[in-house]
């Protein structure tokens, strides 16, 4: 469950923006929640399309320039060192392909995921030696590439560095360093991916007289597909790069992002961030984990159509195989959670398998996180030692919780929101407690679904949908709007795609709107008709026939009535116990359920012969004023305990069975419940 929130929004400073620029109200509205409120801002964000910031203003970038044109002068051979996902890919196939086209000597390396792992390593460097390169340009890596860097100078090679992610105390000794995040780097946009940095050093090596245009007919496909995948904010440079990008893809000469894009079922379709975040980059990514991140970058810049179809192919091949094996890891980690629920009581969830595949295990802790509100880390164990990766929420830095337990370490690194670490097996139980123990000294952020407004569903139109398009391209920095629709009633349920999806009809008063519920069966959902909800929705165009229809998708649903706030406060006390906290009286007895509360539940699941889905459901079709959702935990902890009922609770189903009783069950018996007494007789 997660607490909605709705944006705080000036409306008489919408209503003077929507004056001063014409726009729709709705627009304006956006914007003043979006933070983009004066005429310079608003200007900048709805109709830059070209204006790129000077790259000369980033630190050492004529530094860089002068090398690198030194470098091409000469013929000395020059590597375009990168990295394995998709902001690695794309920076190396850029500045690659710009570099052979002055008549560089160039090569590119990128290092595999699995036995070299991210960035520089000395092994590469010696490969590089054996080649005769004499520069290295890194890209989308580099800045921590201390020890590496030293090492290639000692053999003759000089490096430099271009990167976004944040500088540490001890810079590389590099002939030049462009990474916006410098202290003392005066760049006015410091937010680029690394293929954003890789753009503007080509704009730069053009010199001071360079069309930005040209360059973003040139290379912002590229550039788009890399500032999509690496999940950094739209606006600004971001949002040019993108806003050329999407164009250049739909209309692309370069023969591997067409091949993509048709193996991928997206040809004659609109390109948006969106097909690009979940349909492309997940292709472009999976090369990466599962080893062919060099074939990538030939695909993306071979002029053969049938070598670039054959590698899309083998991309789309790998994704497949790619979600296969994250499927089997998930599903692994579904059954360890129901075997032992405790591992997702805990404020950071850890989860720990034998030889899961280190590609795909950042994925998989994203999932848990979306799934339960909470920081969660996985971690491989193999005969080598353990790698781990983890996924934050909004609000709590997980690279600050990792560090602070370095002690169990080999190797770590990260931000606030994602974290890659190494350690050995024998150091993970005394790390699970240390980071926990770490999380109980700071307040955790409630999940929460953030709304950007309520809408009345009588406003609901295909002009409303038109409007949005303003504000496009979405993504991190500017989210598709997602809307509120509050108390509808639930009027029919409609099993479509092979009963994969759901078409529902809501309604409240005179209004009636149809919306998609993807990827839920109706086996699965756990609303039925008559109940009144609340749904968080996007609003879409559709086109068929050259006819428009409005698309409503729903992204979340909730009951209208009930008390969210309550309802994960009282949650934290559950937990809170169950973790064995030191929690008061008051709280243990607010948790300690009657024999008439027993008797509620019991009767209802005899009655429903079970329940198949979650406990927040339960707690709610149970409507009882006197039951906390805590209480009712207790209650079938303590039920599963006696034996009456078998509960399986896991990442993404619930089924709660009643058991063959033979004569009177005592409760005192539980465990939990004898428990709860103690605590809440010890006054």
């Amino acid at each position: 469950m997660k607490k909605w929130t709705v944006a705080k929004l000036n409306k008489d400073r919408a209503v003077a923006i929507s004056a001063r620029h014409e726009l729709p109200m709705l627009i304006s509205m956006l914007l003043d929640i979006r933070g983009i409120t004066d005429d310079e801002a608003i200007n900048e964000f709805l109709y830059n399309d070209s204006v790129l910031s000077d790259p000369f203003d980033a630190k050492d970038m004529q530094k860089a320039v002068d090398r690198i044109k030194s470098a091409i002068e000469n013929f000395e051979k020059i590597c375009v060192y990168g990295d394995f996902d998709a902001d690695g890919v794309t920076s190396t196939a850029l500045l690659y392909s710009y570099l052979e086209a002055v008549g560089a000597n160039v090569m590119f390396y990128i290092p595999a995921r699995e036995g070299e792992g991210y960035g520089m390593n000395k092994d590469a460097v010696n490969l590089l030696y054996e080649n005769g390169v004499k520069l290295i340009v890194t890209v989308d890596n580099g800045i921590a590439a201390v020890d590496e860097i030293a090492y290639a100078k000692t053999l003759g090679i000089e490096t430099v560095v271009t990167d976004h992610h944040m500088p540490n105390t001890v810079l590389p000794d590099a002939v030049a360093i462009v990474d916006m995040h410098q202290e003392d780097c005066n760049s006015s946009f410091k937010e680029l991916s690394g293929v954003g940095v890789a753009l503007k050093l080509v704009m730069a090596i053009e010199g001071e007289y360079s069309d930005p245009e040209q360059v973003l007919e040139n290379y912002s496909d590229l550039a788009c597909l890399g500032t999509v995948g690496d999940i950094v904010p739209l606006v600004g440079d971001n949002r040019v790069i993108v806003k050329n990008g999407l164009m250049h893809i739909e209309n692309s000469d370069r023969c591997g992002i067409n091949a993509l894009v048709d193996q991928s079922g997206l040809s004659n379709r609109k390109i948006t961030t969106g097909n690009i975040s979940f349909t492309l980059v997940p292709r472009i990514n999976a090369g990466g984990r599962l080893g062919l991140s060099k074939k990538t970058v030939s695909m993306l810049l071979t002029d053969d159509e049938e070598i670039a179809f054959d590698i899309a192919q083998e991309l789309c091949e790998d994704n497949t195989q790619r979600q296969a094996i994250e499927k089997e890891i998930l599903d692994d980690i579904d059954e360890h959670i129901k075997r032992d629920p405790s591992i997702v009581q805990n404020r950071i969830i850890v989860v720990c398998g034998e030889n899961w595949h280190q590609g795909v295990i950042g994925i998989v802790a994203s999932r848990i996180k979306e799934v339960y509100g909470k920081p969660s880390i996985v971690i491989s164990v193999d005969e080598d030692g353990c790698r781990a990766s983890g996924r934050s929420v909004k609000g709590f830095s997980l690279c600050d919780a990792v560090f602070a337990c370095s002690e169990y370490l080999t190797q770590f690194g990260g931000h606030p929101m994602a974290v890659g670490f190494g350690m050995v097996k024998s150091n993970i139980d005394a790390f699970i407690r240390a980071i926990n123990d770490y999380a109980s000294t700071v307040e955790m952020p409630v999940p929460e679904l953030e709304l950007d407004c309520k809408l009345n569903p009588a406003q609901l139109s295909v002009a409303l949908a038109d409007q949005l398009s303003l504000l496009e391209p979405f993504g991190a920095g500017n989210p598709t709007p997602l809307f509120g629709l509050y108390n509808m009633t639930l009027t029919d349920i409609h099993e479509v795609g092979g009963g994969k999806h759901l078409r529902l009809t809501l309604c409240r008063g005179d209004s009636v709107v149809c919306a998609m519920r993807f990827s839920t069966t109706k086996d699965s959902f756990p609303y039925t008709v008559g109940d009144v909800v609340d749904c968080a929705v996007t609003l879409d165009k559709n086109i068929y026939n050259n006819i428009e229809s409005l698309s409503v998708i729903i992204r979340d649903m909730r009951f209208s009535d009930v008390d969210e706030d309550a309802v994960l406060s009282s949650k934290e006390a559950f937990e809170s116990f169950c973790r064995g906290d030191n929690i008061t009286t008051f709280i243990a007895k607010d948790l300690l359920p009657s024999r008439e509360e027993f008797a509620l539940v019991y009767r209802f699941l005899r009655s429903n012969k079970g329940f198949s889905h979650s406990v927040e459901n339960l707690h709610y079709r149970l409507k009882s004023d006197t039951l906390s959702y805590g209480k009712l935990r207790v209650i079938l902890e303590a039920m599963n305990e006696l034996s009456l009922i078998e509960i399986y609770e896991g990442m993404n189903s619930t089924a709660i069975k009643l058991c063959e009783v033979e004569g009177k069950v005592n409760l005192d018996d539980s465990l939990i419940i004898s428990k709860l007494k103690e605590v809440s007789e010890n006054a």
